[in-house]
Parts: C-alpha cells; structure tokens; sequence
C-alpha cells in the first residue's frame, strides 16, 4: 500500500460528482425531540468519476489509471472542481493562517478555514500543488522557506518572531483512493463508453 503522487485525469475529474460526507448520529427522543453527535472530527469527501467519462477514449485513459492503482491498493492525488484553492482563483500569502510565530517553532502546517467565528472547521491539507504555495509572516511575503508537497507542512530556516502571524495561500489536490475494485464498463457506441459508477473515497491525514 502506497501513495502515487499522480494526479487523475483532469478533464474527467472536473465533470465528476461528490463532495464531503459526515457521520451524525440522531437519536429521537420519546417526548419528540432529538440529541445529535457528530462522529467525525473531520469530513470525508467522496466523488464519482463515472460522471465525468465522455468517450471510449476517455474510459480508456480511466481503465489504464485504475489497473496501474491496482484498485483500492494505492492512492493518488484528485482534483476538485468546486475546493482547490487557498482563497479565490489566485491565492494569496494572507489567505490562511496556518500559525502564530512564538520563536521557536519553524514548522507550520498548511490548512483551510471553512466558516466564520461560529464555529469554523480547519481542515489539514496535506497535498499541495507545487508552485503554487505562497507564504507571509506578519503580512509580509517571504522566500527562503520550503514545503513539503507530501505533506503540507511549511519549513523555516528561522523561526518567525513571537506572535507574528503565519499566512499562506496556495493550491492543493484531494489525497484519494479508488473505492471499489471492479469496474463496470459499458461501449454504449463506437466512440463512446461509459462506467455509471466509479466511486473514490478521501484518505485523511
């Protein structure tokens, strides 16, 4: 079991389906009302590139991807669509804050808010596109600083001074693996095929 740090088709991917999924449980209570808990500190996403398959050619480079995944075996990185990016089109060094300087610390790892001050989720990103990562200390771009693009965490030669806020923007990919590991494939005509399920599941951190 290994991570191939290969992206999916993107041409496929940004036609399929999904997004992220949680586990809740709700309990109905006799007088009517209900008690909730959430399993999960944080969300899975699950898609389905079966959506996304236009032509045999297409189907083809799909089949070619899976075969040398071998299935549910190895991971691979997604990209998704609608969340893939540290702010908007362009990220910015200010988008996220990823840390508070106390200096000392010369390790910061990349993430996303999602919400506001009620009660935003942070959410690790663990694989982000190469080049495309900027970061700030203190509102002020810097250079000289590394990242590791396996793992999202951000790297200074020099710790940044006590209390200096740690920003980056930046790109990122979905860590993935198939979740099935039979494809079922249909030639609907001579240039064209079709697998009306080809689900993939998010592999946390």
């Amino acid at each position: 079991m290994t991570f191939h740090h290969t992206r999916f088709p993107l041409d496929i991917a940004l036609g399929a389906r999904g997004g992220p999924e949680r586990k809740t449980d709700v309990v109905q209570l006799a007088g009517g009302g209900e008690r909730r808990n959430g399993r999960w500190h944080h969300s899975r996403r699950r898609y389905n590139a079966g959506y996304g398959v236009k032509s045999r050619a297409d189907m083809q480079a799909v089949l070619a991807f899976f075969e040398e995944r071998r299935g549910r075996l190895h991971g691979f990185l997604w990209r998704d669509g609608l969340d893939h990016s540290s702010g908007g089109t362009v990220p910015l060094p200010t988008d996220q804050l990823i840390g508070t300087g106390d200096g000392v610390r010369t390790q910061f790892q990349l993430s996303k808010r999602y919400g506001s001050a009620f009660d935003p989720y942070l959410r690790t990103i663990a694989k982000p596109v190469a080049g495309s990562v900027r970061v700030a200390v203190g509102g002020v771009e810097l250079s000289g600083w590394t990242v590791d693009v396996t793992t999202g965490v951000v790297g200074f030669a020099v710790a940044p001074a006590s209390g200096a806020a740690v920003t980056a923007g930046f790109l990122f990919d979905v860590p993935v693996r198939f979740d099935t590991d039979r494809l079922d494939i249909e030639l609907t005509s001579f240039d064209g095929a079709e697998a009306p399920s080809i689900p993939l599941v998010e592999i946390l951190p």
